[in-house]
């Protein structure tokens, strides 16, 4: 199931040819991340308070169409696949119809995915513990996993 999170594209995210800045995309992906694991229940700081750690081991993007300042843009973003080890997110933007500030917030809870495909992609994690060694989250916490697994059933795919 695709997580969707609203954002308009601010000036500073431009660059000198008027489009957004290509590695700001790579920001959008985390900034969907982020949100994605907030709708399942959970947050980044929660993750590391318990002495989890995420970090991006591989990054994709396949450019189609720019997006410019002020534009309305939804992150998609899904659990791809997982494994005791891994964690793989997929990633698209698309530009949205305009529509006021307070409608992007009412937009947040809609699920579903509209719009311009601009860019698509993804990132591959790996679960380590503080000392950075891989950490088996099925054994460090089972609640996550089985969490995870849930979310599996409701439309990704899983490789344990």
């Amino acid at each position: 199931m695709w997580h969707k999170h609203t954002i308009r594209v601010r000036y500073q995210e431009t660059d000198q040819m008027g489009v957004v800045y290509h590695a700001n995309y790579l920001n959008w992906f985390e900034i969907g991340r982020t949100e994605l694991i907030r709708a399942l229940g959970m947050t980044y700081q929660s993750l590391e308070e318990r002495g989890l750690l995420l970090p991006v081991t591989e990054a994709n993007m396949a450019f189609r169409q720019p997006a410019r300042y002020d534009d309305v843009v939804g992150i998609y973003t899904r659990i791809v696949s997982h494994s005791n080890v891994r964690l793989e997110f997929a990633s698209e933007i698309r530009r949205l119809p305009a529509v006021q500030d307070s409608a992007i917030r009412i937009a947040d809870a809609e699920i579903g995915k509209e719009g311009e495909l601009l860019v698509s992609g993804g990132t591959r994690h790996v679960w380590v513990g503080r000392n950075w060694k891989p950490q088996r989250i099925d054994k460090e916490a089972p609640d996550l996993f089985a969490l995870l697994n849930a979310n599996k059933e409701k439309g990704s795919e899983t490789d344990v």
